[in-house]
């Protein structure tokens, strides 16, 4: 009698290949959303991005951030705003992300004065759009771009995101505020879990125009006065793009649990009742205006022309982040210093518009 026939091996679970994981990025070809967007494709990321293609700033430079990101297999791009009614509802009932990372926005302090309703369809009108959204198809984890200017008034540095911000400074960032509590409100009554992240002064090649870096550079190598602000005395936590990057990269893998007992760790912004905290993510070493400007002279090579003015409503003379929490959460702490970061960002500008 011959032998049985071997029974057929199963192929064990764990050797199978799995799915990439889909996140959903807002404001994709915006200059935040376009690294992070390339980052989560290179850590092998299946991405959706969002963005409305807006012409806040120029538009060609978010057709060449979204023509970049096409070029790769796993980057789908809808076009809309996040505002726009069901929008959202749908892409996530059709994607179902595990990760939602909101980026879209109205940005700008000086601009908030001028057209305050683009903040509230943007930032309110929009952000109660995704998280019913989110409500309905629950992601994994839920982050959100939140702002430094939401410290508003406090004198009290550096900011740790424990201390109370109550007195906002300008409509952009009691927008930003706002869907803070927001946030904070669908996380206890859903369980959604969701980390705020609060940004200092994000600089770096691909930047927005109408940020300072950007529009000294530009002045600067055009002979043109560049306009300073408090007479130059004002300092800012500059942080570099891809520190910034790295700590959101870090916080996706950090979703926060609501605490079974209410207790939360000392120096923690966890809230008590809901999965959901708020985290900085800055330099952690506050520059002097000026010193940031010889920064830009010494990578171009040319003297800035100097338009002191006074104090423009709405801005802050100072900030300064505290990443204590950054650090605990993720081990990370960025690194890169202001001249490194102009140097990059000046070469950018030189090789983009062949200035």
């Amino acid at each position: 009698m011959s032998a049985p026939a071997p029974a057929a091996v199963p192929t064990p679970v764990s050797a199978a290949v799995s799915a990439p994981r889909t996140a959903l990025v807002t404001g994709a070809a915006g200059f935040i959303g376009f690294f992070l967007t390339r980052r989560l494709l290179a850590d092998g990321f299946r991405v959706v991005g969002l963005d409305s293609m807006n012409d806040y700033y120029e538009v060609s430079l978010k057709e060449r951030r979204r023509a970049m990101l096409l070029q790769s297999e796993g980057f789908r791009f809808v076009e809309g705003k996040l505002e726009e009614p069901g929008l959202l509802m749908g892409l996530m009932a059709e994607e179902k992300p595990q990760i939602v990372v909101n980026l879209a926005a109205q940005a700008g302090v000086r601009y908030s004065i001028e057209n305050p309703r683009a903040y509230v369809e943007a930032n309110l009108v929009g952000v109660a759009e995704l998280l019913e959204a989110a409500r309905a198809h629950p992601p994994e984890h839920l982050l959100m771009a939140s702002t430094s200017s939401a410290y508003g008034a406090n004198t009290e540095m550096p900011y740790v995101e424990t201390m109370k911000a109550d007195s906002q400074m300008s409509f952009y960032a009691a927008t930003k505020k706002a869907g803070e509590a927001m946030a904070h409100s669908y996380a206890h009554l859903y369980g959604l879990p969701v980390t705020m992240f609060r940004f200092f002064t994000v600089y770096g090649p691909w930047g927005r125009p109408d940020m300072a870096l950007f529009k000294f550079t530009k002045n600067v190598l055009n002979g043109a006065a560049i306009d300073v602000y408090n007479h130059g005395d004002m300092k800012r936590d500059f942080t570099y793009i891809d520190d910034l990057v790295e700590g959101i990269r870090l916080l996706i893998d950090a979703a926060p649990l609501r605490p079974a007992d209410g207790t939360v760790p000392e120096g923690d912004s966890l809230s008590p009742v809901a999965p959901w905290r708020v985290v900085n993510i800055g330099n952690s070493e506050p520059v002097q205006l000026l010193d940031f400007i010889r920064a830009i002279e010494a990578a171009t090579g040319r003297k800035a022309q100097l338009n002191l003015m006074p104090m423009q409503a709405g801005d802050v003379p100072a900030t300064w982040a505290d990443t204590t929490l950054l650090e605990r959460l993720t081990g990370y702490r960025p690194k890169t210093q202001v001249p490194e970061g102009v140097q990059r960002f000046v070469d950018w500008y030189r090789d983009y518009y062949q200035a």
